[in-house]
């Protein structure tokens, strides 16, 4: 029988930056108690948040019927951690035959802080629609209620609402505040429109003197996404050289050349971080060994980065980690220790292919007997195609 070289498993490459995590800032509805202030006799006038609305400010304001119920409403919102009583007096004051649009509107919004407070999201989102299509808030609490709403329906994954909420704040406001943007190239990242993400994120990142990191990751994501690699590196080189000490900023520059196929590059800035004791949990050992796994020549550095987290307590003893360790010592030469390597991955494996691996390798070196026993564990285990580990099996 001919026999046939060990399959060689392609070891997958795992990404550490925080690429698309979630940037947008946590929902908060308008603070109503401010817009409730100045109407009151000596009060400062509310910030105008909105100059540039499309929308006319509506003159509505609460009905003389209503005015007591709206008034205990104000109060119990006012209260620190009232928010099931201000809920129940919203909901109260929604059923109000006489309140007005104006009364229903800021109950509907009130309710809705609390609700959102109380983390049921349902009736947040039913409520801040009910103070947006009453229509008869200030521009201040009409937007904001629709930003909130825009928000937690993207973040339920209810990307049509929210991105029609998002898009019609955002026409209507014109708004260019960086937050806003970082909102919608998020919404656009979420979506997989990332070619439409980029420029949002480029704009947001330009409007402000001091971006957020997490601003600079996603934008990292999207040119990747979106194919455009070269941007991506740019990127993650000036925030590395910008924060020299970071090792977040240093581990998104890894995995943005991973990404390019530079492994080298990722190769050197991850011993720098190991020469200096920065590497210290399992998941960038792992990173570690895995790009010199998907470098020509590197054996004896995978080796080395394995020995060493397992000797650490770093690494885990799992299937992976012995299965680089196999083939590395494999394709070095360095064949008992692959065997011992593959001994230990083989029974961790989901099917039988590593025990097949080592049936091979042991018949290669004349040790017949202990290739039967692993070719029949293979076939014990599972095999897409049994012939090979049969016709072990069948040497004399």
């Amino acid at each position: 029988m001919k026999h046939r070289m060990p399959q060689k498993t392609v070891l997958s490459l795992m990404l550490l930056a925080a690429f698309g995590g979630a940037v947008v800032a946590d929902a908060v509805a308008y603070d109503a108690r401010s817009a409730e202030r100045g109407g009151r006799k000596n009060s400062a006038k509310p910030e105008v948040r909105y100059p540039d609305a499309t929308r006319e400010e509506p003159k509505a304001k609460g009905s003389s019927k209503a005015q007591g119920k709206l008034s205990k409403l104000f109060k119990a919102y006012e209260k620190e951690d009232n928010d099931t009583e201000t809920l129940t007096l919203a909901k109260d004051l929604l059923a109000e035959p006489n309140a007005n649009d104006y009364d229903k509107a800021m109950a509907a919004q009130l309710g809705a802080q609390a609700a959102y407070n109380l983390d049921d999201m349902a009736t947040a989102k039913q409520l801040l629609r009910q103070a947006v299509d009453l229509n008869a808030l200030d521009n201040n609490g009409h937007y904001q209620s629709m930003m909130m709403l825009a928000q937690l329906q993207l973040q339920d994954d209810e990307f049509e609402p929210g991105m029609a909420n998002l898009d019609r704040y955002l026409t209507e406001t014109k708004s260019s505040r960086p937050e806003d943007l970082i909102m919608k190239g998020q919404a656009l990242y979420q979506t997989e429109k990332f070619a439409e993400a980029i420029p949002v994120l480029e704009k947001a990142i330009a409007a402000t003197p001091e971006p957020k990191d997490s601003w600079y990751s996603l934008l990292l994501a999207s040119y990747n996404e979106a194919g455009q690699p070269e941007k991506a590196v740019k990127l993650a080189e000036q925030q590395a050289a910008k924060n020299p000490t970071d090792k977040k900023s240093q581990m998104n520059l890894v995995a943005t050349y991973q990404q390019a196929d530079q492994f080298d590059k990722a190769a050197a800035i991850l011993e720098k971080l190991r020469a200096a004791g920065q590497l210290t949990d399992e998941k960038e050992y792992r990173q570690l060994y895995i790009t010199y796994a998907n470098m020509d020549g590197k054996e004896k550095d995978v080796i080395s980065v394995v020995n060493e987290g397992l000797q650490k307590g770093l690494l885990k003893q799992d299937y992976q980690t012995y299965l680089a360790l196999a083939q590395a010592y494999y394709y070095s030469e360095q064949v008992p220790q692959a065997i011992e390597a593959w001994q230990k991955a083989a029974p961790l494996a989901k099917d039988g292919e590593t025990y097949l691996n080592l049936a091979r390798v042991l018949w290669q070196e004349g040790r017949i007997p202990e290739a039967k026993t692993a070719a029949q564990a293979a076939l014990n285990k599972g095999l897409k195609k049994p012939e090979d580990a049969k016709k072990i099996l069948a040497l004399k």
